[in-house]
C-alpha cells in the first residue's frame, strides 16, 4: 500500500523517525522490537534470512524502478495485522526524506524490520569451533565491520558484552552489509559469561598487549576444538579482569615499531589466522 508523504508529521512513519535506536530496541518489550535495514541489497540478505518486514520508506523515483523486486519480496513476507493489512510503502520526494530522517537515504530505501527473538548464549554455541566475543566495543563501525569479517572468515556465532553497540543499530547494520543477520549473536550476561563459556568446553584467547602474551601463530592455538577470541576497545583494550580470566593472551606480531591494530582489523587477522579447519566456503 503507497502512502504519499506530504507532512513530516505523518503517522506512521515515526519509525524512521522519531524512535530512538533506544526505542526501536525495546528492551521493556523485546517482542516488539524493530531495527532498520537501509539499501535494496542489505535488505535483500535480511529476507533471505528470514526476517520479517514491517514497512518501507523509499523514494518515488524506486517504487517502480530499483526497489520494484524488493517491494515484492517485502508485500510476499509482510505479516498483515488489523492496522495495516497490506505492507506500508512510504514515499516522498528526496528532499522530504531526508528531513524526515536526518540523511540522505543509500541508494534510497529503508525497511523497517521485527526483532527476532535473542537466542541463548547455549544456543549460539552449540555446534560453534569459533566464536568471538566483542567486550565493551560501542564504534558502530567496528561492530559492523566485525560482523562482516565474523560472516567471511569463518566464525560460527558472536556474543557481545552488555556495554557493547547493539548490531541492530542502523550503521552497524550498513557497514555489516547484512552480516549480522548471517552469524548467530546474542548478549553475554555479566556475571557469568566466561565461566559458561569454559563449561560449554572453550577455550578463551584475549587479545591483547601483554608481557606475558604468546604470537598469534602459536601452535596451541590452532590446535583447540573449541575457542572464543575475546576482542576490546582499542583506546582502554580489555579489562584487566577478563584478560586475567582467559587461557591465553595473545598478540598480533607488528612491524615497523606499530603497537596495535584498529579493534575491526585486528579481528579480520585473528579470525583468518585462528580459523577451525575445515571452514565452509
Amino acid at each position: 500500500m503507497i502512502e504519499e508523504i506530504r507532512s513530516l508529521a505523518h503517522e506512521g512513519v515515526e519509525v524512521f523517525s522519531r524512535l530512538t535506536e533506544a526505542q526501536l530496541r525495546n528492551r521493556a518489550e523485546p517482542e516488539k522490537g524493530i531495527f532498520i535495514a537501509e539499501s535494496p541489497k542489505v535488505i535483500h540478505v535480511a529476507l533471505d534470512a528470514g526476517y520479517e518486514p514491517l514497512a518501507l520508506l523509499c523514494e518515488r523515483k524506486h517504487i517502480t524502478g530499483d526497489a520494484a523486486s524488493l517491494i515484492s519480496r517485502c508485500e510476499k513476507a509482510y505479516r498483515p495485522t488489523a492496522a495495516h493489512p497490506e505492507l506500508p510503502v512510504y514515499t516522498g520526494e528526496r528532499d522530504l526524506l531526508a528531513q524526515l530522517t536526518g540523511y540522505t537515504l543509500t541508494r534510497g530505501v529503508l525497511c523497517a524490520m521485527r526483532r527476532p527473538a535473542e537466542p541463548t548464549v547455549e544456543d549460539v554455541c552449540r555446534d560453534a569451533r569459533r566464536v568471538v566475543v566483542i567486550n565493551g566495543v560501542v564504534d558502530t563501525t567496528n561492530i559492523g565491520a566485525i560482523f562482516r569479517s565474523a560472516a567471511a572468515l569463518g566464525i560460527d556465532g558472536v556474543l557481545l558484552t552488555p556495554d557493547s553497540c547493539d548490531p541492530y543499530n542502523r550503521r552497524a547494520v550498513r557497514v555489516s552489509m547484512g552480516s549480522v543477520f548471517l552469524v548467530p549473536w546474542t548478549w553475554m550476561k555479566n556475571d557469568d559469561g566466561f565461566g559458561l563459556l569454559k563449561r560449554l568446553g572453550f577455550r578463551t584467547a584475549a587479545m591483547a598487549l601483554s608481557d606475558d602474551s604468546i604470537p598469534l601463530d602459536a601452535a596451541e592455538l590452532k590446535q583447540e576444538q573449541r575457542l572464543a577470541i575475546v576482542m576490546g576497545t582499542e583506546g582502554d583494550g580489555l579489562p584487566r579482569e577478563v584478560i586475567q580470566g582467559c587461557d591465553y593472551v595473545v598478540r598480533i606480531p607488528m612491524a615497523h615499531g606499530v603497537d596495535s591494530l584498529n579493534v575491526a582489523a585486528a579481528a579480520a587477522v585473528a579470525f583468518w589466522e585462528l580459523r577451525a579447519g575445515g571452514m565452509k566456503k
